[in-house]
């Protein structure tokens, strides 16, 4: 089984639950564990894989009850890191529909460094690059890049999800566009919603989105759809592959379970080359995580609401 290396936020999620999407009339929030590479490697521990979080937190009781959930989850700590600016907080607010709005207070997650000793472990792995923060400056994004040159020469699979936060990136969004395309050109599977897709392509329509990644490099593209399911797009096939229905609360987090279920089942196989040209199996891959991702949206909280191996089965 092949090793997953989720890199970049881990963070608090101040989440205002059923009090509308407007942040300014919220008046209570519960504190949870949040962080999109945080929330796939828990989402691939939980159902069996074997995942690893590099990123920074604050050396204070947030960071602290942050890395305890990971342990918890079963999610390898091993090379996260922690130092004294105070630990990333986002405030979350959900409409009754679960969709959210979400405020950033950047801290720590800017501080991880670069470790030479995690160039080995990526040979014949997969990493993730799934960070909301990870392009906005500082050590985590000259560090990204580090990894991504990293991951490149030991021949692991590259996974990335831009994971686009309009509050992060008012009046630069061209900046974001620029920095992501040097990342899809380079991975072999890239994961996006419709918004991002049509912002990071320039273009209206799905498939010419899908055409315009592919020609970049990218082998395959999901395009992540809500209730619709998501649109699955290599150079041989395109196709939207439906997902269940389920009543949401909490949208947070039904993207990252997503992908988390869908590198684990990529770890599954050694050579993931194969998989990614066989048409049956990819769009199997591709609606089991479609699953995942639903049943995440019935609860409030990302980890908390991640499925385990019975909920998929049953």
């Amino acid at each position: 089984m092949k090793k997953v290396f989720c890199i970049g936020e881990l963070l608090i999620d101040f989440v205002a639950e059923n009090q509308g999407k407007d942040l300014t009339k919220a008046k209570e929030f519960s504190k949870k564990a949040g962080g999109a590479p945080a929330n796939v490697a828990c989402a691939i521990s939980k159902l069996g894989g074997d995942s690893f979080f590099v990123g920074a937190v604050g050396d204070d009781p947030f960071g602290t009850f942050l890395l305890r959930i990971l342990e918890d989850e079963k999610v390898d700590i091993s090379f996260a890191q922690r130092c004294d600016t105070f630990t990333t907080l986002a405030f979350v607010s959900i409409d009754a529909d679960g969709e959210r709005d979400f405020v950033f207070s950047r801290g720590a997650d800017k501080e991880l460094t670069y470790d030479s000793s995690l160039k080995s472990n990526f040979e014949n792995n997969i990493i993730h690059f799934g960070a909301a923060t990870a392009l906005l400056g500082g050590a985590l994004e000259e560090t990204y890049n580090r990894y991504l040159f990293d991951g490149l020469t030991k021949n692991a699979f590259i996974s990335f999800d831009p994971n686009y936060r309009v509050d992060l990136w008012k009046n630069k969004e061209d900046v974001f566009i620029r920095k992501c395309h040097a990342f899809i050109e380079k991975s072999h599977l890239c994961k996006f919603s419709l918004e991002e897709a049509q912002l990071l392509s320039g273009k209206d329509k799905l498939e010419d989105a899908c055409q315009f990644f592919h020609e970049m490099g990218t082998q395959v593209i999901v395009v992540t759809l809500g209730s619709e399911g998501t649109l699955l797009s290599t150079k041989d096939f395109y196709k939207t592959i439906p997902s269940i229905k389920v009543t949401p609360k909490d949208t947070t987090g039904a993207g990252d379970a997503f992908i988390g279920c869908l590198l684990q089942q990529l770890t599954e196989h050694s050579k993931i080359e194969d998989v990614l040209v066989n048409e049956y199996l990819l769009s199997n891959m591709v609606s089991r995580a479609n699953k995942a991702g639903a049943i995440t949206t019935e609860n409030f909280g990302a980890i908390q609401s991640l499925p385990t191996l019975q909920q998929l089965d049953s």
